[in-house]
Parts: structure tokens; C-alpha cells; sequence
């Protein structure tokens, strides 16, 4: 688990150097490949400063990349926010050289120094950082003038987004609208039964289903034949002696019975320079003293481990069966007893303090509970061996014959027949997209031949052909006449809904008729005092439309309406709007809001300041006139 703990740290640094490197490739590197040895023709020239060919691709691959696309995406459209990307970066680097702006040597190589992939042991290590420059296509001075050129893009950046501020009137303004809440009431007027006393005649559904025949067409379906060749069914064949099942068995329980699993936490201390083993024993010798005194093993881990990762959950490096950490460690831990700490340990990573957190004998599983599994295991290779012998041949007759039949003599396989299923697929097997192409292509449908074999994931084999074909057909009025009159129904209930809806809004404005209504129709009002933005006891559309009414004179209510996506009609009476109050937001709130508000105004700030580059800037990209479809 150590060596899993140290190669996970080599892949997060890992990641920092490809992530810095793909960035600085992509603003100022690609000539340091191929420049001096292929002149590309510029795509665009920003200010006069061209942007190469190579820079284009070189950039446009890494979008590729960094976005996990694949060959649907579209080409031109990757090369013109590429190309965007890298008109804006330029614009960048020259405002900050206008600006004067510099990067002191010093700086440039602290951040060297500092890099993680340039260490040995957190040391900076100089042939190390030549050869991962040289491995990018850099050397020494290209590296620096790179990392020089993403730092002052920083610098830009940061400018904005870091300056941003909120004064407290703002921030009262913002708190009066996000944390408003609204007073009112409504009623909600929903389809029922209101038109059961109005019939549906019999012109009304023949009518509705002449006119709406699409809604009522049954779409063409095929019938089909197949066989199925199935590796479940070719291990059924497959017999194993119990006796091997029992050999194999015993031998997994002699390797397995006597080992133990134990789990294990440290706190690992550095041997750096200027210090000896003997140094660092000594402080960790001063910590196990403290942990002995009954400070917590986890705090002292957050405070003094370099593996930071390990410390954040306590010191916690996993379990291990006896091989996976150092021998030193090993070794302590067998002879610690459970929440033992141990005494300074060292190994090639540094200095150990150990602690022996879980510690189990593992016991292999019975016989009985194992047999399934090693029988399936044993039964596997041949499987495979069997199955792919069977496909070549399966795919050779599929071709050759004319019918199934000849399949199934041949391989033994029984020719099965589908329920009828259209071209959006059926159900079991047929619900796989590959079988309905297949069953649907012309070869198959039009030219009445064989499919090709189509491999499925659940490690079957299928080849059909088309036993029946149905063409779509408009169902007769008599099937679908219940289908139709629920669909009157609805609609007649939904007129109904809108009409009551609509004298109820007509009273309620007019101040007549309002209350006799609403009991003549069993209906009433719900109330919502103090509603909040994101309150979710009241419906959210209805919420969203009453936080988008103006706000009524005081003691005046407004009333509106309007009908929800379930057809429901909601009458309002809005009465108040209450302001937020800035004291009202506790104070991590208040700070997450401010913080978030300075990200989203220095956020606007830089757009802004990119875009004003732009309009002064000479921009000559034809590239970007093209259309992207």
C-alpha cells in the first residue's frame, strides 16, 4: 500500500507537469518542437504576430484531448475555438507586454525549484529537470521563456479576477432580492369531472381519428428466425470431475489458509539534506513520545507526515498481506499488538512511526461455497476455446446457406422464432440494437438472406432471418375508439378548467362574485406566507411566477393566473413583497455569497477586458469566417 501511496503521489505530479506543459505548449511551446525545421504558414496574425499551422493543430489536439471527444465531433469547429483560444491568448501576452509587465529570474526559478517533477525526494534534482524538459521537446532557456510567457498570463488574469470587490450598499441590494420572500395566496383549479354530464359522440371520435390517423398507425414489424450460439450453454456441456474441483480447491486453500491481513497507519518523516538518519530518528523518537503521552496518532500524522495524502486520513496506508510495504515495516508490524505505535522504522521512503490499526486471520471459505466458482474457472479456457471454434464456423454457414436449417444440423443449435418488433426494437434479445439493424438492412429484409453473426455482450452469437414482414397499418376506429374518447374527455375537462379559470380571475379583479364561486365549485383558497425564492412546499412553477410579478401597491393586491404543464389552472393573489435583510444571513452564508459574487464580477471583468482587446485589435483569421455547418 506504501509503494500504491508513493506511485498515486507520482501520478498527481504527473498530472501538474502534463497539465502545465499541454498549457504552455499550447500559448508559447510548439515552436520549440518543430520550429527551425518546418516553416508553417501562419492561420491568423494578431497585431502582426502570426499564428502557425502547427500551433492550430498542436492546439486543437490538446482541446480534443482535454475534453474527451471523439471522431463525431466536428473538425472546423475544434479548429475555430482553437484558434479563438489562441488569438485571445496572444492578445494577452502582448497587453502585458505593452503594460510592461515582467517576471523577475528569481521567480521563474523558484517555480523550477519548486516543481515537484523536478525532485527527488522533494530535492530538486537538476538532471531530472533537463531530462523532463528534453522528454517535451524543451531545453533550459525555451523552458524558462515558456513558463515566463504562462506566468505573465497569470499575472493578466489574475488582475481581474483577484480585484474584484463588493461594497456593503451592493451587498444589501443583492441580499433585498436573493433573500425576498413574498406573501400570497392561490387556488388551484385541476381537471376532474366536470364534463362527465357532456358526451362524447360518435362523429366527434371518427372525426378526431380521421383527422390524427398517424396517432393510430401500428408500425411495420418483422417476425424472425435465429439461432443463438451461447457460451452458457456450451459450459453446460462442459463436465468437471469433482475430483479436480477438489485438487484445485486444496491447493488455493494451502496458498491462501496461514496468511493474515493486516491494516496499517504511520507517519512518515523525511531524511532531507543537512539532516542525518539519526536527526530524523531522534524527532520522530520526540512525536512517539508525545503519542505515548496520549496525543492523537491522527493529529500528530496532519502536523509532522510527508505523506500528506495518508495524513489527511489519519496516517491510514491501507492493509497489507505481508508483502506490500517495505521489509522494515513488515517487520514491525508483526510484532506489534493492535493500536500499538512502533518505534522509528526506516526505509528507503524515510522514517516510519507505525501503527498496527486492524489486524485479521484470514480463513479461506468452504468447499462447498467454492466449488461454483472454481468449476466456472476451470470450465472457462475450454469454454472459450470452443465457442471460438463454433463462430467460424457459425459465420462460414451463415454465409454459405441459404436457411437455418443447415445451421442447426451442423452446430446443433434449435432455431428459434421473435415476437413481432418493430424498428425501435422489442424486448429480451430483440431489445439490442444490433440484432434490429440487422433484422431491418436490406440484405436481410429486401434480399431474404442469412444476417451476418452478430456478437452480443452477454457472450452470445446470433444469426436470423426474416420470417415475416408486417407493413404499418392504421388500426381500425373500433380498437382505438376508447383511446379517443379519453383523449375528447381531456380536452373537453382542460376547456372546462380554463373557462372556470378565467371567471375566477375576472371576479377576483373585479371584486364581485369571487367567494360564491369558489364554494359553488368546492374550491378554496391555500395560503404561502413569507415564500421563499427556493422554497419547495409550494409548487416550483408557481413559485417562479409569483417571484416574477411586480410588486403590489401596499394593501392592494395583484391577482394573476396561469396554467401549470399538468393543465392545472392557478389563480394568485400576490400581497406583499418583503424585502431581504442583509443582518438576516449568517455570517458563513454572507461570506459564501461575497466570495462568489467577487468571482463572478472578476469573472465579467476579464470577459469584458477580452473582449475590448479584441475590437482593438487587427485581426486577420479567415479561418474563423468559414461556417461550421
Amino acid at each position: 500500500m506504501l509503494q500504491d501511496i508513493r506511485d498515486n503521489s507520482q501520478g498527481v505530479i504527473a498530472k501538474v507537469i502534463i497539465g502545465l506543459i499541454v498549457a504552455v505548449f499550447a500559448l508559447f511551446g510548439v515552436e520549440s518542437i518543430i520550429g527551425g525545421f518546418i516553416s508553417s504558414p501562419p492561420v491568423a496574425e494578431v497585431n502582426g504576430e502570426e499564428i502557425t499551422e502547427a500551433q492550430l493543430q498542436f492546439s486543437t489536439q490538446s482541446l480534443l484531448t482535454s475534453i474527451g471527444g471523439g471522431a463525431e465531433l466536428d473538425q472546423s469547429l475544434l479548429e475555430q475555438i482553437a484558434l479563438n483560444q489562441l488569438i485571445e491568448e496572444t492578445m494577452l501576452k502582448q497587453s502585458a507586454a505593452r503594460a510592461g509587465m515582467l517576471v523577475s529570474s528569481d521567480r521563474i526559478d523558484r517555480s523550477i525549484i519548486d516543481n515537484p517533477s523536478f525532485q527527488i525526494n522533494g530535492v530538486f534534482n537538476p538532471d531530472l529537470a533537463i531530462r523532463t524538459m528534453a522528454s517535451q521537446g524543451y531545453n533550459a532557456p525555451l523552458y524558462r521563456d515558456a513558463l515566463s510567457q504562462t506566468m505573465l498570463m497569470g499575472q493578466v488574469a489574475n488582475a481581474f479576477t483577484s480585484s474584484a470587490f463588493i461594497t456593503e450598499s451592493e451587498l444589501e441590494t443583492v441580499a433585498a432580492l436573493t433573500q425576498q420572500t413574498r406573501d400570497f395566496n392561490y387556488v388551484s383549479v385541476t381537471l376532474g369531472t366536470r364534463t362527465l354530464g357532456t358526451p362524447v359522440s360518435d362523429e366527434e371520435i371518427e372525426n378526431y381519428y380521421n383527422a390524427n390517423p398517424d396517432e393510430f398507425t401500428q408500425e411495420e414489424t418483422v417476425v424472425v428466425q435465429y439461432v443463438n450460439l451461447d457460451q452458457d450453454a456450451i459450459a453446460d456441456e462442459i463436465e468437471v470431475d469433482e475430483s479436480e474441483l477438489l485438487a484445485q480447491y486444496e491447493a488455493e486453500r494451502d496458498e491462501f489458509e496461514g496468511s493474515s491481513e493486516k491494516r496499517a497507519a504511520h507517519i512518515l518523516f523525511e531524511i532531507g539534506s543537512g539532516q542525518t538518519e539519526g536527526d530524523v530518528v531522534a524527532a520522530a523518537s520526540e512525536v512517539k513520545q508525545r503519542i505515548d503521552n496520549g496525543e492523537d496518532f491522527g493529529e500528530m500524522a496532519l502536523e509532522f507526515s510527508i505523506d500528506t495524502v495518508s495524513a489527511e486520513e489519519g496516517g491510514d496506508i491501507g492493509y497489507t498481506d505481508g508483502t506490500a510495504f517495505p521489509e522494515s515495516v513488515e517487520a514491525a508490524l508483526e510484532i506489534l499488538a493492535l493500536n500499538e505505535v512502533s518505534d522509528p522504522v526506516v526505509s528507503e521512503f524515510g522514517v516510519h512511526l507505525i501503527k498496527l490499526t486492524e489486524d485479521a486471520a484470514r480463513v479461506f471459505d468452504s468447499f462447498e461455497e467454492e466449488a461454483e466458482r472454481i468449476e466456472r474457472e476451470l470450465k472457462s479456457a475450454e469454454v472459450d476455446l470452443i465457442y471460438s471454434e463454433r463462430l467460424e464456423d457459425l459465420s462460414n454457414l451463415a454465409f454459405e446457406s441459404g436457411d437455418l436449417q443447415s445451421i442447426s444440423e451442423e452446430l446443433g443449435l434449435t432455431i428459434q422464432e421473435s415476437q413481432a418488433f418493430g424498428r425501435q426494437g422489442g424486448s429480451g434479445l430483440f431489445g439490442d440494437t444490433s440484432l434490429v439493424a440487422a433484422a431491418f438492412s436490406d440484405e436481410v429484409l429486401l434480399e431474404g438472406n442469412n444476417s451476418d453473426v452478430i456478437e452480443l455482450p452477454t457472450g452470445e452469437a446470433i444469426v436470423l432471418r426474416v420470417l415475416q414482414f408486417n407493413e404499418a397499418t392504421v388500426l381500425p376506429i373500433e380498437e382505438v375508439e376508447p383511446e379517443i374518447a379519453v383523449i375528447l374527455r381531456t380536452e373537453l375537462e382542460r376547456q372546462a378548467v380554463q373557462e372556470l379559470g378565467e371567471e375566477l380571475l375576472i371576479a377576483a379583479e373585479s371584486g364581485e362574485g369571487l367567494d360564491s364561486l369558489l364554494e359553488e365549485n368546492e374550491l378554496s383558497w391555500l395560503a404561502a406566507p413569507t415564500t421563499s425564492r427556493n422554497a419547495f412546499n409550494v409548487n416550483r412553477e408557481i413559485v417562479d411566477y409569483v417571484f416574477s410579478l411586480a410588486s403590489p401597491e401596499e394593501g392592494d393586491p395583484i391577482y394573476s393566473s396561469l396554467t401549470l404543464n399538468n393543465d392545472t389552472f392557478v389563480l394568485i393573489e400576490l400581497q406583499s413583497v418583503n424585502p431581504g435583510q442583509l443582518d438576516a444571513i449568517e455570517e458563513s452564508d454572507r461570506e459564501s455569497m461575497v466570495s462568489s459574487l467577487k468571482t463572478d464580477l472578476g469573472g465579467s471583468d476579464f470577459t469584458s477586458y477580452i473582449v475590448n482587446l479584441r475590437e482593438n485589435s487587427d485581426i486577420n483569421a479567415p479561418l474563423l469566417d468559414e461556417p461550421t455547418f
